[in-house]
């Protein structure tokens, strides 16, 4: 099992080229690797466009349930979980 910290990128992740730069590096950590923490450990806000380049995305090389299984969140906030949640809902409602 790997360890992602996100907190390295900022306490404040919010566009969408900051979220292509993480997505970039995050992509072949995923595919290397059985398990990848997503660790948000300090990290206060996660906009809805970083959301969606950097995570739901991601759905663009894998399926949600690939996704799921090769990946777990932790240190999440309330806000930034419900951020990550919609953009993934609405990358994936896009993509049928």
């Amino acid at each position: 099992m790997v360890t992602f910290s996100f907190v390295q990128y900022g306490e404040n992740l919010g566009t969408r080229p900051l979220g292509q730069q993480v997505r970039e590096i995050l992509l072949p950590l995923i595919e290397q690797n059985d398990c990848v923490v997503l660790d948000f450990t300090g990290v206060n806000v996660v906009s809805n466009s970083f959301a969606d380049e950097c995570i739901a995305k991601l759905l663009l090389n894998m399926s949600l349930s690939e996704l799921k299984q090769r990946t777990t969140f932790r240190g999440l906030n309330p806000v930034a979980a419900e951020c990550i949640l919609t953009a993934l809902k609405r990358r994936r409602l896009a993509m049928v």
